[in-house]
C-alpha cells in the first residue's frame, strides 16, 4: 500500500481483525455484485469504500428517477443511463483504487458461470427467482460463496450460502425454483433504509468472507422487521435431494 491508501484504509487497519495483512487481502480481492438497485447500490459502495480491489457489475437496466428514492449509487443526472455506467463512474469517483469492469446484464448461465468463476464471493442483489436460482446455481457449480438478500416493504432477510463447507445448504435448500414468484418493490413498495440496511448487511457479510472474518451467516436466515426492529436467526439444514447441491 501507498501512503494515500494507508491514510484512506487507516481506521479498519487499526482494527486488529484486519490489521495491515487483512487491507492487503481485501485490495486483492474480487467480489461480483449481479443486481445495482436497492441492495446493490449500498452493497457497492461500501465495498468500494473499503478497498475491495475488484469488482465486477452486472445489471441490465437504466436508471429511472422512481430508483432514486432508494439505489444511493445513482445520482439525478444518471436518470437513463444504464446502471452499470452509472455505478461504475460513481463508484469510481469514490474510490479511484478499485478496478471496476461493468457487465451488461442479464447473463446467460454459461457467461454468468465465467463471472462468477473468477470472483471471491459474489454478492446477489437481484429481486426475482429466476436470477437468484440461476446465481445459485453457479456458484455452486464453481464452489464459490453466495451472500444472498431481499427487502420488501418493512422486512427483509439475509443469508450466506457456501458449499465448499460440507454444513451450508444452497439457496435452493431454502426456496424451491418452481415457488411463487416474489413480491416485488414496484407493485408493494419500500422503505430506502430497510433495503438499504439489508444491503450494507451484504457488504459486511462479504468482507467477513474474503478475510475469513468472525462467523458469516452460513447455515442461517437473518430475518428483519423494521417495524418492531425485530431480528430473528433462524437455522438452516442442507436438503440431502437437493438437486443443486446434493451432488457437490
Amino acid at each position: 500500500m501507498n501512503d494515500q491508501q494507508l491514510t484512506r484504509y487507516s481506521r479498519q487497519i487499526l482494527l486488529p481483525q484486519i490489521d495491515y495483512e487483512g487491507q492487503e487481502r481485501l485490495l486483492e480481492s474480487h467480489a461480483l455484485i449481479v443486481g445495482l438497485g436497492g441492495l446493490g447500490s449500498p452493497a457497492s459502495l461500501y465495498l468500494a469504500a473499503a478497498g475491495v480491489g475488484h469488482l465486477t457489475l452486472v445489471d441490465f437496466d437504466t436508471v429511472d428517477l422512481s430508483n432514486l428514492q432508494r439505489q444511493i449509487v445513482h445520482r439525478t443526472t444518471d436518470v437513463g443511463r444504464p446502471k452499470i455506467e452509472s455505478a461504475r463512474d460513481n463508484l469510481a469517483a469514490l474510490n479511484p483504487d478499485v478496478r471496476i469492469d461493468a457487465l451488461p446484464g442479464p447473463l446467460d448461465e454459461d457467461a454468468l458461470r465465467i463471472a462468477v468463476r473468477s470472483a471471491g464471493v459474489v454478492l446477489d442483489c437481484t429481486d426475482n427467482f429466476t436470477a437468484r436460482h440461476a446465481i445459485n446455481r453457479a456458484c455452486v457449480a464453481e464452489r464459490k460463496p453466495l451472500v444472498s438478500a431481499a427487502a420488501i416493504r418493512l422486512e427483509g432477510q439475509l443469508s450466506v450460502f457456501d458449499t465448499r463447507k460440507d454444513e451450508s445448504p444452497c439457496y435452493h435448500c431454502l426456496y424451491r425454483e418452481d415457488g411463487e414468484e416474489l413480491e416485488t418493490c414496484t407493485r408493494n413498495g419500500i422503505l430506502a433504509p430497510v433495503v438499504g440496511s439489508l444491503g450494507t448487511l451484504q457488504a459486511l457479510e462479504a468482507i467477513k468472507v474474503l478475510l475469513g472474518l468472525g462467523e458469516p451467516l452460513i447455515g442461517r436466515l437473518l430475518l428483519f422487521d423494521a417495524l418492531t426492529f425485530d431480528l430473528r436467526t433462524l437455522k438452516l439444514k442442507r436438503d440431502p435431494s437437493c438437486p443443486v447441491c446434493a451432488q457437490r
